[in-house]
């Protein structure tokens, strides 16, 4: 039974996009002139094999190179079953940052079933100025700076559960259960327990099949993530109810969590600012995005801590100053952060090496012009960040890491746009000040409890689609104080 089940999905499989093609090929309209070079491959698969097995190989940078050098910085494609330009380079950075007239947020198809058509990720115009506003309310200073010491306490909660006595761990798991307990507790209020691991394990699933063919079929990552999403959004709307109950008996507060700020927000007629479907939808997205690109910032500074003695020896040096300052067992606060320079600067050059984020997608409301090339009304736009981190007439020996290339939050002499692991002008992230929050509060407590050395020898990594280390960073701990106490090497 199983093995017919899998026949039928391989067929599907192959003859679902002939028929797509067939029955879409005689209602295309014409094309412009003026199109970008480059191969659209074949029909609905495009390119997206072949650049996920690249990210998956962790050559896709190459893979991207290679097409720029082939076919120039503007070319076409087609990723996910649309046709695509993809845009490399400061300019080309700028034109879609600041184009919101004419490009409008888009991710591929297999994003928005999976997190809600109703997200900032997928709206434009009123609609995501209205929900972005909404969720700015949430991620300004003056609410961040309330929700300092409740992050701290998650942070020293999870390494005193999840790394001291051990001998050894595995950094990448272990920095997503944080991410994960830290945000789902800001967002939803979910106290550690069952409820909270179940909902890990669904947004877990949830990733792995977002930059995917949009076919629902058998055995994939896909479907998946399908019936993930489905389970996440029953749990994030029953929490949406119970919160807006608990709002009218006044047992919560608008400062009590995201869904009770985005509850508690209204029009100029006193109407909801939202409505729930788009409360739940964006709840899915602000989970996704600050659970794996902070676990990822943070599992890469400790892996490159591990071999970089001496910016460690710095930034325990700042951290020590900071906790001076302190009585033993006193939570971090808002201030303490603003004192954290030097390990921000090394944060954002870890960003810059290995951005969570390859890259990501637009959508031409319009026709639209970019270095002499027509962009049709539909098509996608795709840009990718490490086309302007890793280039040498930006940054000086760009594989080198410097964090000193940082100053005041962005690199010192890079033109606009060059830097663009937080996205760049109306659509920078909203969520950037929480993850400096989360990261800061996170390492002050790693460099002063541990030491570490990597146990693999072979230090890579692979994109699916978020950067991975290989076996997830296996280390070996030295706890500063008892080290004597655990023993020969775990690795």
């Amino acid at each position: 039974m199983a093995f017919s089940v899998l026949v039928i999905a391989l067929i599907a499989a192959i003859v679902l996009p002939v028929i797509l093609h067939l029955r879409t090929r005689g209602n295309n309209k014409p094309r412009p002139a003026n199109l970008p070079p480059g191969s659209m491959g074949l029909p609905v698969i495009g390119q997206s094999l072949a650049l996920l097995r690249a990210m998956r190989s962790n050559t896709a940078d190459r893979w991207i190179q290679g097409r720029v050098a082939r076919y120039g910085p503007v070319s076409k494609l087609s990723l996910f079953g649309t046709p695509t330009v993809l845009l490399t380079g400061p300019a080309a950075n700028k034109f879609v940052f600041f184009s919101d007239d004419a490009l409008a947020m888009k991710q591929p198809r297999s994003v928005a079933m999976i997190l809600g058509e109703r997200s900032i990720s997928e709206l434009a115009g009123d609609d995501l100025r209205r929900i972005r506003g909404a969720l700015a309310e949430f991620l300004k200073p003056d609410m961040l700076r309330k929700y300092v010491g409740r992050i701290d306490g998650e942070v020293r909660r999870h390494l005193d559960e999840s790394w001291a006595g051990r001998r050894a761990v595995t950094v990448m798991p272990l920095m997503k259960r944080l991410t994960f307990g830290i945000i789902s507790s800001l967002l939803f209020g979910l106290a550690p327990g069952h409820v909270r691991d179940a909902l890990a394990g669904d947004f877990a699933r949830i990733a792995e099949g977002m930059w995917a063919i949009p076919v629902d079929l058998p055995f994939t990552a896909f479907r998946r993530s399908l019936r993930s999403s489905a389970r996440a959004r029953r749990l994030l709307e029953k929490i949406t109810r119970e919160t807006k109950a608990r709002l009218e008996r006044g047992e919560a507060s608008r400062s009590s969590d995201l869904i009770a700020c985005l509850l508690s927000l209204a029009d100029e007629r006193g109407a909801p600012l939202l409505s729930e479907e788009e409360i739940v939808d964006n709840a899915m997205v602000t989970l996704v995005a600050g659970n794996d690109t902070s676990s990822v910032l943070l599992t890469f500074m400790v892996r490159h801590l591990a071999n970089d003695p001496d910016t460690l020896a710095a930034m325990v040096q700042e951290h020590e100053e900071v906790a001076g300052s302190k009585v033993d067992g006193e939570a971090l606060t808002w201030e303490d952060l603003g004192k954290m320079k030097l390990t921000w600067r090394v944060a954002l050059e870890t960003l810059r090496l290995v951005p969570p984020l390859f890259g990501n997608f637009r959508r031409a409301t319009k026709d639209v012009e970019f270095d002499g090339f027509t962009i049709p009304r539909g098509w996608q736009v795709f840009w990718v960040s490490s086309v302007t981190h890793m280039d040498a007439s930006i940054f000086h020996e760009p594989a080198k890491f410097d964090p000193s290339r940082f100053k005041d939050g962005s690199p010192a002499t890079a033109p606009p746009c060059s830097f663009v692991a937080f996205g760049g002008g109306p659509r920078i992230c909203a969520g950037m000040e929480f993850a400096r929050v989360e990261t800061l509060v996170t390492m002050h407590y790693l460099v002063r409890r541990f030491r570490w050395k990597l146990c693999c020898k072979e230090n890579t990594f692979v994109r699916d689609p978020m950067p991975s280390p290989l076996h997830g960073l296996p280390i070996e701990l030295e706890h500063i104080g008892v080290a004597s106490s655990l023993g020969k090497s775990a690795c």
